[in-house]
């Protein structure tokens, strides 16, 4: 018997606890196979092996800024849905969403023009929940 899993909605509310973040908004994103973070001012320590980056973790505003540090896993190069190729650094961090934290990784990219500071790429998804696109936070509210 196959164990049920849980429904999230297209977007739902995740923290990155490794990070330092505590509430962040994400689209759920079945057509990205790797979760991206917003992240600027990317700085590679003199050996390539730790990265050091800024990032803002509420939409459209850049008031508060959280700066993080995390080892690299690995550069790759990424190719966006309009079709350009971005080297990016990826890391790997806790993902903690409704009651469940796992690993995952992610890359580090300049979101500032996007509405969402995160994608919850389909690695990171799969086997871990099933996805409902009519609706929204089935497993997280707004943080208070």
């Amino acid at each position: 018997m196959s164990e049920t899993l849980p429904e999230i909605g297209w977007r739902e509310w995740l923290a990155l606890p490794d990070l330092g973040i505590d509430a962040i908004k994400a689209k759920i994103d079945t057509g990205a196979r790797t979760s991206a973070l917003h992240a600027f001012e990317v700085q590679p320590s003199a050996d390539g092996r730790i990265v050091r980056f800024a990032m803002h973790p509420e939409q459209r505003a850049t008031d508060t800024v959280i700066w993080c540090e995390s080892a690299v896993v690995d550069r790759r190069v990424v190719r966006d849905s309009g079709g350009h190729e971005e080297e990016r650094f990826v890391i790997a961090t806790q993902v903690a969403l409704g009651g469940a934290c796992y690993a995952c990784e992610v890359t580090l990219t300049d979101r500032d023009s996007m509405g969402f500071r995160m994608l919850l790429g389909r690695t990171a998804l799969a086997g871990r929940y099933v996805v409902n696109s009519a609706r929204s936070y089935c497993l997280s509210e707004a943080p208070k």
